[in-house]
């Protein structure tokens, strides 16, 4: 199964996500624009109506949809509505792209026990998924090909001050 989670930067995301368990691999790309084959540079300056998305493929026997839901959810500030921590603009806003009726239900309850339980609105769309586009291959596992870059990013981003340090 798949799910499609858009948080903020994808490299920051990403690795969070891989740490579940029953989740086979993490695909850094883009979800929600018009333009096919976008590229980095052009999302990250807002100019091609995509998101910055993690594709997860897991394993439901492992971890239920609404659970890796609450999961991301955990794993951002769903109350930031103009993007994630330093990281900017439509391209970095929350959304959770469904493939089928049953997810965009699933995901808008994930969302309304939050909003419950902490008395306040989140900024998390859910939307259908058009196309996943993969992100260019320097993008996909970040965190393990550049360890060092990828912790001054986590620090420098402000997640290390919201969330404390990375899972080991």
């Amino acid at each position: 199964m798949k799910a499609y989670l858009a948080g903020g930067c994808f490299w920051c995301i990403a690795p969070l996500i891989k740490l579940v368990e029953g989740v086979n691999s993490v695909t850094a790309g883009y979800c929600g624009g018009d333009e096919d084959h976008p590229v980095y540079e052009a999302v990250k300056h807002q100019e091609t109506g995509h998101r910055e998305t993690i594709c997860v493929d897991y394993v439901p026997s492992f971890i239920s949809y609404p659970d890796l839901v609450k999961i991301f959810l955990q794993s951002v500030d769903p109350f930031d509505e103009g993007g994630q921590f330093i990281d900017r603009g439509f391209s970095y806003t929350l959304a959770i792209y469904c493939e089928t009726p049953e997810q965009e239900a699933q995901a808008k309850e994930q969302i309304r026990a939050l909003e419950d339980a902490e008395g306040r609105k989140s900024f998390v769309s859910v939307l259908p998924l058009k196309t996943f586009w993969p992100a260019e291959e320097y993008h996909q596992n970040y965190s393990e090909k550049n360890p060092e870059e990828f912790l001054e990013e986590w620090k420098a981003s402000g997640r290390e001050a919201y969330f404390g340090a990375l899972p080991e």
